[in-house]
């Protein structure tokens, strides 16, 4: 199949391309777009979603602009400050727990644990409390002014530069030899050419202007790309209340979190009619493999454990087969009629070719191809009378929320 350069983005099915084979050889290779209406549903593997990928490629970004020798600066620099610290605890009297180390130690401290940790978070630094140690970690926004402070607070002193001629006469010797790279790493060209903020805004310009957006057409797969976020609402991501608050936050130091979560979950409950939300999931594909995993848990709880067959209209998300795969449940394609909505009588044949087996149907309301499915009602009716459970992916929402509530189709799981 050919077609011109700036009309394959619509190109159904598989393409040629081509690659190099494990000899260095010129080779040709059959790859599927990975456009998800294109994925082969029942053999479906890949459940990722664009909130996962956002993470991802700002990772590679990380590693683009800083490159190989960036990176490596980064690194030696918070060792280096490691080093200086655990040369510090030392010269004071403070045993290390472990001599190896490059960016975390921990200190015998024995019966003074708990007044050090005390006295560490009064200075405003949170330690990690062993049975008998304390953990300190550093990372690149650590400075040589907070490895003094913390010291200070340890054992009194606070003048760590003192100990760098130690320290840099062997850089590496709290690094095993075996631990110790020598090869080399990122030597694609893409990470040794963008280390300036104006390249590497030309770079993602450039990539930019290959994808197709809502700036050159309409996107004929309608859904999840309906949805906008606007700079408004992502610029809170910036602001280090939201950005820099450590995972491992005491409970006590993240109040507005815990605030804005439970706000959250309340809001959503009131929405959808739910009773309860789980916030955990923080992709909706993430979402779809923890609905399944409710509904799995569900029948086996009835000592159904046998269900395993999980029905997927063929106008669904690719991700929904994917994630039905991810959670072993065998899939089975529902046909879809002339205007996109699901088969009911199909549907029908279906449920009472697997009614023993099945387990669940996975919906998209309004569907993928922004139709409100006029049987949905029947459709969940069918499901739950054979016995199946319903999951009702959320891409969707913001163009139901008010005109209906989740909660009106009963037994239903939301991401």
């Amino acid at each position: 199949m050919a077609t011109r350069d700036k009309l394959k983005r619509t190109m159904p099915g598989r393409v040629i391309g081509v690659s190099i084979d494990v000899n260095g050889n010129q080779a040709l290779r059959m790859a599927m777009q990975t456009r998800e209406q294109h994925i082969r549903r029942e053999k479906a593997t890949s459940n990722i979603c664009t909130a996962q990928a956002l993470l991802a490629n700002m990772a590679a970004f990380y590693a683009v602009y800083h490159g190989p020798e960036g990176l490596r600066k980064i690194g030696r620099r918070v060792h280096h400050l490691t080093a200086l610290f655990a040369a510090g605890l030392n010269h004071a009297g403070l045993e290390l727990a472990h001599h190896h180390f490059f960016d975390t130690v921990t200190i015998n401290t024995g019966d003074k644990t708990d007044a050090l940790f005390s006295a560490a978070s009064d200075a405003g630094y949170n330690l990690r409390k062993l049975n008998g140690k304390l953990g300190v970690s550093f990372d690149e926004t650590t400075s040589l002014s907070e490895v003094n402070a913390l010291l200070k607070v340890l054992t009194g002193k606070g003048d760590a530069a003192q100990f760098s001629a130690i320290v840099e006469a062997d850089e590496f010797a709290a690094i095993p030899e075996a631990c110790r790279r020598t090869s080399a790493y990122l030597t694609h060209e893409v990470f040794n050419t963008y280390q300036s903020e104006t390249r590497m805004m030309r770079y993602m310009k450039k990539l930019e202007n290959k994808d197709f957006s809502l700036t050159h057409g309409m996107i004929p797969l309608g859904s999840c790309t309906m949805k906008l976020n606007a700079a408004a609402e992502m610029i809170p991501v910036t602001w280090p209340e939201f950005g820099a608050l450590h995972p491992f936050v005491p409970a006590d130091q993240s109040l507005g979190y815990a605030e804005l979560a439970d706000s959250l979950d309340k809001m959503l409950c009131e929405i959808t009619g739910y009773d309860a939300m789980s916030l955990q999931p923080n992709s909706g594909a993430q979402g779809e493999y923890a609905g399944l995993i409710a509904i799995q848990r569900y029948h086996q709880s009835r000592g159904d454990d046998h269900r395993n067959v999980c029905l997927i209209p063929s106008s669904a998300h690719g991700t929904n087969p994917a994630s039905a795969a991810m959670v072993s449940m065998k899939v089975v394609v529902v046909g879809c009629d002339d205007d996109g909505n699901i088969d009911v009588e199909d549907l029908k044949a279906k449920i009472e070719k697997h009614r023993d087996n099945l387990s669940c149907i996975m919906i998209t309301y309004p569907s993928t191809h922004g139709v409100y499915e006029e049987a949905v009602q029947e459709v969940c009716e069918l499901v739950h009378e054979a016995g199946g459970q319903v999951y009702l992916d959320g891409a969707n929402m913001n163009a139901q929320v008010g005109l209906t509530s989740r909660a009106s189709l009963a037994q239903t799981f939301l991401t």
